[in-house]
């Protein structure tokens, strides 16, 4: 049996705990994981640097030893999310706010980022609406995770997972067809196609234009999905449409969904993906944040 088999095996088993052990196990393996796992925790220390200049040291230390338990926690808890009872999940996870943007069928674009509780939103849609459901995808080089995924994220609903490789063309035709599309445009993928836009303290933050792209293609409304984890499972909270969103500037536009983002970051600062270094791509001729490789 490979370790990829063995650990879905176990998650197997974790599915079974009550969610208090279950997240304790998490806090322990996130504490232990934030003191070996040097270079992540040195990239989300980096991070929080930039974003939250006016915390102490101390504050931002403490904020990353969290993150990294809320990592863990949340990763643990795709045992219950993939193998529970469809009731299970039901208790735990709920859609909360401006849910009534799911009825009809106006194409939406739902903005959807990187706080760890991403899998658990992208359940909480599918068993509250009916609609088609659309999400994209890289696919994970382990084959057995790969279908583990794909299998633990399309178990509920009529949900459709696209390839990243596959182009702008089946996305855009899921939202002219009315369907929902689960976005999330907030990582650093490279200069291809990103444009510079603030974030937090850095002016000028590689961002792709994705969400205003296929909102114009598209003609979809945005709503904003902000996942959270809490102590009895989690909190899917749904905007209203974004007003005056997409614009014919795409760059505006990026640039407001990442105030957006930051907004919500502050809400949660502990939920948020750190450990992704989202400031690697600059302008040309500017250093690295990250100092030499």
């Amino acid at each position: 049996m490979s370790w990829s088999k063995l650990g879905i095996a176990c998650m197997h088993g974790l599915a079974k705990l009550p969610l208090p052990v279950l997240r304790g196990l998490g806090r322990v393996v996130g504490r232990v994981l934030f003191v070996l796992a040097a270079p992540r925790r040195k990239i989300a220390l980096r991070n929080l640097e930039l974003c939250f200049p006016e915390k102490t040291r101390a504050e931002r230390q403490a904020l990353a030893r969290e993150t990294f338990v809320v990592f863990c926690q949340t990763f643990l808890d795709r045992s219950w999310l993939w193998f529970g009872s469809e009731a299970l999940v039901r208790s735990r996870v709920k859609l909360t706010g401006a849910v009534h943007e799911l009825q009809g069928d106006t194409p939406t674009i739902v903005f959807a980022p990187h706080f760890y509780s991403m899998d658990a939103g992208g359940l909480a849609l599918p068993l509250n609406t009916e609609r088609e459901f659309t999400s994209i995808f890289a696919t994970n080089p382990d084959p057995v995770l790969d279908e583990w995924f794909m299998q633990g994220r399309q178990r509920f609903g009529n949900v459709r997972m696209l390839n990243r490789a596959d182009g702008v063309k089946p996305i855009i035709s899921v939202l002219r067809k009315g369907g929902l599309l689960y976005l999330l445009p907030d990582m650093d993928y490279g200069k291809n196609d990103s444009v510079f836009v603030p974030f937090f303290h850095v002016e000028q933050t590689a961002t792709i234009p994705s969400l205003s792209r296929f909102a114009r293609l598209g003609k979809a409304k945005v709503v904003g999905l902000y996942n959270r984890m809490t102590p009895d499972g989690y909190v899917a909270q749904m905007t209203p449409a974004w007003e005056n969103f997409p614009t014919d500037d795409h760059v505006a536009d990026t640039a407001r969904m990442n105030r957006e983002l930051e907004a919500a970051i502050r809400t949660m600062p502990a939920q948020y993906y750190w450990v992704h270094k989202r400031f690697k791509t600059r302008p040309e001729g500017q250093a690295s944040l990250y100092g030499q490789k």
